[in-house]
């Protein structure tokens, strides 16, 4: 997905709580863009989360080193079929893409590609 920046906007950091705190003391909505993260049934504690824990790039991003763990170990009991060896293919070369990007945006390596 290609990066979208407003004139004189730079990089733009994914915690707005306090945009939220200031909207909130002053009781009005204002905003040029209106960002809707998506629906939680608990949205205090998704932000706080967010905030203190890791952001939803961070969370993705050891999901992904960890499903790569489990897929370098996986020995299935039985022949998988068709539709299950493309979804592992796709999930690999997927790993493999978000790799090469890191590995293009950093100094030190990533994780080792899968071998197909």
């Amino acid at each position: 997905m290609p990066d979208f920046k407003l004139p004189l906007s730079g990089d733009v950091s994914q915690s707005f709580g306090w945009w939220t705190g200031f909207l909130n003391s002053i009781g009005n909505q204002f905003s040029l863009i209106s960002l809707n993260l998506g629906k939680s049934s608990d949205p205090k504690v998704e932000e706080d989360i967010l905030s203190d824990v890791a952001s939803y790039g961070k969370q993705l991003g050891r999901i992904e080193d960890a499903l790569a763990v489990l897929l370098d170990h996986f020995h299935p009991s039985r022949a998988l079929t068709q539709a299950e060896e493309k979804a592992i293919s796709d999930l690999k070369r997927m790993l493999d893409d978000i790799a090469d990007v890191k590995e293009r945006h950093s100094s030190k390596p990533s994780r080792e590609p899968s071998q197909n």
